[in-house]
């Protein structure tokens, strides 16, 4: 019979929900909209919250603006035409 704990030597550093959102720089409210879209994974143990720190990270990373992809936001401003 196989042990069914895992083989590798990963230890899980575990965020808070209120850790996870300082470290993102959003509110809580922000966070739990992220992870109820499916956008960052939690876990719930019991009635607690959790983030992997690993995950948060690769989410930061994810998140990452492409150059050039922000240009609707900052439209070129109208010339007024001379009459």
């Amino acid at each position: 019979m196989e042990d069914a704990t895992p083989t590798t030597d990963e230890h899980i550093q575990w965020l808070s929900t209120r850790q996870a959102s300082e470290r993102l720089g959003v509110t809580l409210r922000t966070l739990y909209r992220f992870i109820d879209e499916g956008q960052i994974p939690a876990y719930q143990f019991g009635r607690v919250i959790r983030l992997k720190a690993a995950d948060v990270v690769r989410f930061i990373e994810a998140s990452r603006i492409t150059p050039g992809t922000l240009k609707h936001l900052y439209p070129e401003p109208k010339s007024e035409s001379s009459g």
